[in-house]
């Protein structure tokens, strides 16, 4: 019975956080079970999802050690609920950060938006590149102001600033169209040059046409901010393009810096969907609960191993005497499952 009840937890747990399905008393899931002829009070079902949560810290804790030896990351962050009254904050508005690095994921969920989630979750002395939008709060970050960890910005949240200018004024659509078209070029360049191996003469070919459209780029700003009637709109946009230019263009000398931020949104947008669909977490542990198995679910995508797979291989390891039990976890037996962090 304790190995059903287990792999049954694995299952829930596999379908609200792996698949973002909510876990209320209604939800399809237990909708699902009980079509199955399996009838749990919701009850039930939480107290199994907290038990899972020690045996989870464990190896959330290996990947995030694991993911600071990245040379380059990818953040971002999205809002999330949580129902509960604490001590200094108003209100259940909690967010959700995402941090991405070559070969892992971490979510990490926090009562505050500030610069400390994103610096307290890098070592002092990391370095590299970090992939953001250009929200302050990584600007603000101790690594960033040592110049340690480098910001790279992207270039699809410079797009969207145009793309506002031509939809919001009409007179000015010909203008936004013209550096749309200069973008679409820029990424068209740098395609070509990805296509080939660094070293090759194919390679220093189109590098030298990503440059010099670079450099155009440059010019053709710089003469426009010049321009004492270039509209107010434009001006904005033009302006916020020439402050983050360096980080914009980092990628010119790294090609393995992409030029914008999509992957970390399309890896977040699971749980975006999952907050609509089951509106947060109800208590802190169930957000670290989902905290965690976001992060091990989307590293486990990465190495290619199946995670429903996985969590039922672990969870049944643990499903044991409360003595074997505790033994295992302080073992961090699961960690054996997962090859880059054993």
């Amino acid at each position: 019975m304790a190995r059903a009840s287990g792999r049954i937890c694995c299952w829930k747990s596999f379908t609200c956080n792996g698949q973002c399905r909510p876990c209320y008393a209604r939800c399809p899931t237990i909708e699902q079970l009980r079509l199955l002829g399996l009838s749990l009070a919701p009850g039930t079902i939480a107290d199994g999802l907290n038990r899972i949560e020690p045996l989870m810290t464990p190896i959330y804790e290996a990947i995030r050690i694991h993911h600071v030896l990245s040379a380059y990351f990818h953040a971002d962050e999205t809002r999330w609920k949580v129902f509960v009254e604490k001590a200094g904050k108003i209100g259940h508005r909690w967010w959700l950060w995402l941090f991405a690095g070559e070969d892992s994921v971490v979510y990490v969920l926090d009562p505050s938006r500030s610069h400390d989630v994103p610096q307290s979750h890098f070592p002092d002395d990391a370095q590299g590149v970090l992939m953001v939008d250009r929200y302050s709060g990584y600007k603000a970050m101790r690594q960033v102001k040592d110049g340690t960890l480098v910001l790279a910005f992207c270039w699809a949240h410079v797009r969207r600033d145009f793309v506002r200018v031509g939809k919001g004024y009409p007179e000015l659509k010909t203008w936004a169209l013209q550096w749309l078209s200069r973008i679409r070029e820029l990424y068209r360049l740098n395609r070509e040059r990805l296509r080939h191996a660094p070293g090759t003469p194919e390679f220093a070919a189109a590098d030298a046409l990503l440059r010099q459209h670079v450099d155009s780029m440059a010019a053709q700003r710089d003469t426009e901010l010049a321009d004492a009637k270039l509209r107010e709109p434009c001006r904005k946009a033009l302006v916020s393009l020439n402050e983050h230019w360096s980080g914009l263009t980092l990628f010119v000398d790294d090609s393995r810096i992409p030029l914008d931020n999509n992957y970390s949104e399309r890896l977040i947008r699971g749980p975006a969907v999952g907050r609509k669909n089951y509106y947060g977490s109800g208590a802190e542990w169930s957000g670290r609960l989902a905290m965690m198995m976001f992060s091990i679910f989307a590293t486990l995508i990465l190495w290619k191993i199946n995670p429903r797979m996985w969590l039922r291989t672990g969870i049944s390891r643990h499903v044991r005497p409360t003595a074997v039990r505790r033994q295992t976890i302080q073992n961090h037996s699961c960690l054996g499952i997962c090859p880059k962090l054993a």
